[in-house]
């Protein structure tokens, strides 16, 4: 699959996952398993960075919604906030396995390829997208070292140590085939039905 296709199909699934309830969310998560089966064990490791996150958003979503309080406890999460905040955190589960997914299939490099090619077009506009795709190269690149702890301090107070960049970025180009029309066709048809319904 070209990488602008695979971006294509990850922001389609990440979009559409707005719009659907558990069934839905259901056949995403499949789709995604069925399509790069040995990006679970990167997925296990998203979920387990973002427990602190699904939990704060379970709670605040629970809290907030209005409705029946559960076991008619004044300190108790409503009824309807707990399926609110089930639901949000069902989705969000979803995104991370599409995101498992798109960088188990493309990879850093794939990854910069695609957005690269599907922000090409929009030089004609004025936006210089070779800075931008050279700017995430190096985010990511930065991203992947291991830094000491409390180097954040160091990058407030200005001294912090700045590893040198690489001189040369190499891009993969990958022809685009009929087949990522398709399915690039295919995701944006799947993507407005889902909205309209």
């Amino acid at each position: 699959m070209h990488p602008s296709c695979a971006l294509i199909v990850w922001l389609a699934a990440v979009v559409g996952a707005q719009f659907v309830g558990y069934a839905g969310l259901a056949l995403l998560a499949g789709a995604a398993l069925m399509l790069a089966p040995r990006s679970v064990h990167r997925w296990l490791g998203y979920v387990r960075r973002a427990r602190w996150l699904l939990l704060t958003l379970w709670l605040i979503l629970a809290y907030n919604a209005p409705g029946e309080a559960w076991l008619d406890s004044t300190w108790a999460p409503t009824y309807e906030g707990m399926a609110e905040a089930s639901l949000q955190a069902v989705r969000l589960l979803v995104m991370l396995l599409w995101l498992a997914w798109l960088f188990a299939g493309q990879g850093r490099d794939g990854l910069v390829s695609g957005l690269w090619g599907l922000l090409r077009p929009c030089r004609f506009f004025g936006l210089q997208a070779d800075r931008l795709v050279v700017r995430l190269s190096l985010l990511l690149d930065n991203l992947q070292m291991p830094q000491e702890k409390g180097a954040w301090r160091h990058m407030l107070l200005a001294h912090a140590h700045f590893a040198e960049g690489p001189a040369n970025l190499s891009l993969l180009v990958v022809r685009w085939t009929p087949r990522d029309s398709l399915v690039a066709l295919g995701c944006i048809v799947g993507l407005v039905g889902v909205w309209v319904l």
